[in-house]
């Protein structure tokens, strides 16, 4: 009974070579998809917001800058009032 269980904790040689092969295998595969997606998906996002900010920089530079509404004659009148200026014609 003693000789049934000499051989039960020692593993056999070859199945200890494909587990080391195994874990080899892994180590040695490289980057995770995971990270690979992050990445580029980061990357993308990064030359998009860069891109926007050159744009932007680029439009302040050379387009004209915006033209303001015309002031009504009535608003001007109302202003002013409230200055204590009188409005022609009154």
């Amino acid at each position: 009974m003693d000789d049934e269980f000499e051989f039960a904790d020692k593993v056999p040689p070859s199945l200890n070579d494909r587990m080391e092969n195994m874990i080899k295998d892994a180590e040695a595969k490289g980057f995770n998809p995971g990270l690979i997606v992050l990445l580029l998906v980061g990357g993308l996002l990064l030359m998009f917001l860069v891109g926007n900010y050159l744009l932007y920089m680029y439009a302040q530079k050379t387009l004209p800058p915006r033209k303001k509404k015309p002031v009504s004659k009535k608003k001007m009148k109302r202003e002013k009032l409230k200055q204590g200026v009188s409005a022609p014609g009154e």
